[in-house]
């Protein structure tokens, strides 16, 4: 069967100009749309119906993508979700959340049914399969998060640098004497599914450890309980003993620092603890040196990119705006110098 897709490559245009073209919703030149009708004619195609009328009304809904596993929560997820849908209210957008795991099929039935304008994508992963298929509608989309910025040229995207920003928190280690430094990475399934976050951070510890000369050991968290606290003794009792944690991936933090105590050693004067993505203004964070996420920055910057989607003029092999946030240390407490007897 034909696809959009397939008119699209004939006709050398995106997907989404294709859509305009049968949808009438944007300004498209007379060269390209006649392009796109020659096509049309050339491939047999025969759009249905629900899709030529899909962008002719407006629901003022944006769908917000958050892939959840069952029983699991991720208080930043709940943040943003509720940014968001500020961000969004202030354009006139109510936001319908969706959580599926994988996303796809739902993402599908929202774009063919018209309940939502545009799709906003969290837990972003490289050669995402979300954003390839709404492409292939031409349905608006603005991503929370990046994966590979190479595959997402025609998306636009804004996104903390993860990769500055675990650098950042690794050289700023090593500024206060730390030589002996561990990166609690993101965990192993995520990793895995290569989510643009993960991946990124990853880099930067790397990219870190060669620009410094520091002893770097990135190890891969994970969401199993005592396999963590395992791994984190094993990590603990090498020798010579780091001196400096940094940590990327924050759903385990409890369980971190109770496993750090239980060991005896205390925080900062044994090991300091840098975290990377955390809450802005979360209570139980405050006493440790950390690099927030830009929660409301990233939330109304998502926004106002997916409304930007819907109204935008199709221009073929356009380039969609892309935001990366340059992290900073927050206010409050500073990386502690080594012990001099752990030096």
């Amino acid at each position: 069967m034909v696809t959009i897709k397939d008119v699209a490559e004939r006709a050398g245009v995106a997907p989404s100009t294709v859509s305009y073209v049968l949808s009438g919703s944007r300004k498209i030149s007379d060269r390209t749309r006649g392009a796109v009708h020659e096509a049309i004619a050339a491939l047999g195609y025969h759009p249905r119906a629900s899709a030529r009328t899909l962008r002719s009304a407006r629901s003022e809904v944006l769908v917000l993508a958050v892939p959840r596993e069952p029983g699991k929560y991720r208080a930043m997820d709940g943040r943003f979700a509720i940014e968001i849908s500020d961000a969004a209210r202030g354009h006139g957008y109510d936001v319908l959340m969706m959580t599926e795991p994988d996303g796809v099929e739902g993402l599908r039935r929202i774009a063919r049914s018209g309940l939502a304008d545009a799709a906003i994508l969290m837990a972003v992963r490289e050669a995402d399969p979300r954003v390839v298929a709404l492409r292939e509608f031409g349905f608006p989309t603005a991503l929370l998060g990046h994966g590979d910025e190479r595959d997402e040229t025609e998306v636009p995207w804004v996104d903390l640098d993860w990769e500055a920003a675990v650098a950042l928190a690794v050289r700023e280690c090593v500024a206060a004497g730390h030589q002996r430094i561990v990166f609690w990475a993101s965990a192993e399934h995520e990793i895995a599914a290569r989510r643009g976050y993960a991946m990124h951070g990853l880099d930067g510890a790397r990219a870190a450890a060669r620009e410094t000369g520091a002893d770097v050991r990135v190890h891969p968290s994970t969401a199993d309980a005592e396999l963590l606290r395992s791994r984190l003794r094993d990590v603990l009792a090498t020798r010579p003993a780091p001196t400096a944690l940094v940590v990327q991936h924050l759903i385990p933090l409890p369980l971190l620092l109770d496993e750090i105590a239980a060991l005896g050693l205390r925080v900062p004067d044994d090991l300091s603890v840098v975290l990377v993505g955390s809450i802005p203004d979360e209570p139980s964070l405050v006493s440790l040196p950390r690099i927030d996420l830009p929660v409301s920055r990233m939330a109304a910057a998502v926004a106002q990119l997916a409304v930007q989607a819907i109204g935008a003029e199709g221009v073929p092999g356009a380039r969609a705006p892309h935001e990366l946030m340059s992290p900073g240390m927050a206010p409050g407490p500073v990386i502690a110098k080594p012990s001099p007897s752990l030096g």
